[in-house]
């Protein structure tokens, strides 16, 4: 199932009202249940492998997918005071989606940023995996790699943290 028929799915489910949408085929199964916080799709290929996205992710950037809700900004508030006060001016690279995380094209190869590496705003810094795309992560910022925050080819979440870098 492609991005752009889930997307579909979940617009149809929102218009229609229904609370849960179950499809099963020979390649995957996807449970779409709608809570009420916001709706989470849960795909199943047959290989077992389970993904999980909030439908804003896929087209919305993370500013764009922040509710003025009191509670998300208090977290968020807090996460940010905390990598503030223990990393200084660094910027946080943070996952735009949740997949797997990549720091090169491939086994083989060198990884596309070290710790120490310079980097310039929209440089290639990961891939991450999702339901079997591979997405470029860019830099939004002019910089140095101070720390890579995630092992290679480890699953990661919505807006976990990535890097750190120093910006110029």
């Amino acid at each position: 199932m492609k991005p752009r028929e889930l997307q579909e799915l979940i617009e149809f489910i929102n218009q229609t009202g229904l609370e849960e949408v179950k499809i099963e085929t020979d390649k995957f199964k996807v449970s779409v249940k709608r809570s009420a916080e916001n709706s989470i799709v849960a795909a199943q290929p047959i290989q077992q492998y389970t993904q999980q996205v909030a439908p804003p992710v896929q087209q919305a950037t993370p500013q764009q997918t922040q509710a003025p809700v009191a509670t998300p900004q208090t977290e968020t508030k807090k996460e940010e005071a905390t990598p503030a006060a223990d990393t200084g001016n660094y910027v946080t690279v943070k996952s735009p989606m949740i997949g797997t995380f990549y720091r090169s094209e491939n086994p083989e190869a060198a990884p596309f940023v070290n710790v120490g590496d310079s980097i310039k705003e929209g440089a290639t810094i990961c891939i991450i995996e999702a339901m079997k795309l591979f997405n470029e992560i860019e830099s939004d910022v002019s910089g140095k790699i101070v720390k890579v925050l995630v092992e290679n080819a480890t699953p990661v979440e919505y807006d976990q943290p990535l890097f750190l870098i120093e910006p110029n």
